[in-house]
């Protein structure tokens, strides 16, 4: 944990517990995770255990504890992809990954993760390898997709 973290904790306030998720998510998006180190950091800073913030935190679906990987995928399970067959395109992916959703792999190349919506409700499913959309997504597509990344991943 570097200078980083104490310069985003220097727009707050010490003690304000209602700083909490703001302050939560500044730091996830500075670093993309929150780690042990620092929800112990900010349970110090707002005056909270760390138990009730990890508690705080595990209740949102947006915190993540641990990075992402080099390729992060993304899927879409709001209702409309729903309807239109994401429940497939999720199994087989974590077919083809070996990966549940939230998990990263081991050598933390790949990581996938379920969204409630992607805003293409009109598009569905829909996927993101990287913030790059991909609509209409179909479960048999998945296998040849995730041969490209590793590719990508091991040519990289």
């Amino acid at each position: 944990m570097g200078t980083e973290i104490d310069t985003i904790l220097k727009k707050y306030n010490a003690g304000r517990r209602e700083d909490l998720i703001p302050l939560l998510q500044e730091i996830q998006d500075d670093n993309g995770h929150l780690s042990e180190e620092v929800i112990v950091k900010v349970g110090s800073f707002v005056g909270l255990s760390t138990t009730k913030i990890y508690g705080l935190a595990t209740f949102y679906d947006q915190f993540k504890f641990f990075p992402a990987g080099k390729i992060r995928i993304r899927i879409c399970n709001g209702t409309s992809c729903f309807l239109n067959g994401s429940l497939a395109v999720i199994n087989k992916i974590r077919e083809e990954t070996g990966l549940n959703a939230g998990q990263t792999s081991r050598d933390g190349k790949l990581s996938y993760e379920i969204v409630t919506c992607m805003g293409g409700c009109n598009n569905g499913p829909v996927i993101s390898v990287n913030d790059e959309y991909h609509p209409f997504v179909k479960p048999d597509q998945i296998p040849e997709l995730i041969k490209k990344l590793r590719f990508f991943i091991d040519n990289d």
